[in-house]
């Protein structure tokens, strides 16, 4: 892989970090346990707590994944896969320059 192509690459994975970093403000919804409302609406403040929090979590793992693809980048391992040792195609680094597996390696992790 070339500079040019590395670049491209840090550009993406900074853009999408900052952008994930944005979003990191705490706006969880506190669950309706008090006695305000009825049943529906203490159900739906409940279900919306529960959503805020699993959309945070999985803001983290993809904070974290960008973190370990730049540090793939600076340890000179971007764009090779994990498992198979072979590079992972461009058009799969410019759809998710994150991964860490080529999508052969990806499905068979997926089956």
């Amino acid at each position: 892989m070339n500079a040019r192509d590395l670049e491209r690459y840090k550009k993406l994975l900074l853009a999408k970090r900052n952008e994930l970093s944005v979003g990191e403000a705490p706006t969880l919804v506190p669950p309706a346990s008090d006695s305000e409302g009825d049943l529906m609406d203490q159900a739906g403040a409940d279900a919306e707590a529960e959503l805020h929090l699993r959309l945070h979590a999985s803001s983290g793992r993809l904070l974290k994944a960008i973190e370990d693809a730049l540090a793939r980048m600076r340890a000179g391992t971007f764009g090779v896969c994990q498992a198979c040792q072979q590079p992972i195609s461009k058009a799969r680094l410019e759809a998710v320059p994150w991964t860490r597996l080529c999508r052969e390696c990806k499905e068979q992790e997926s089956t």
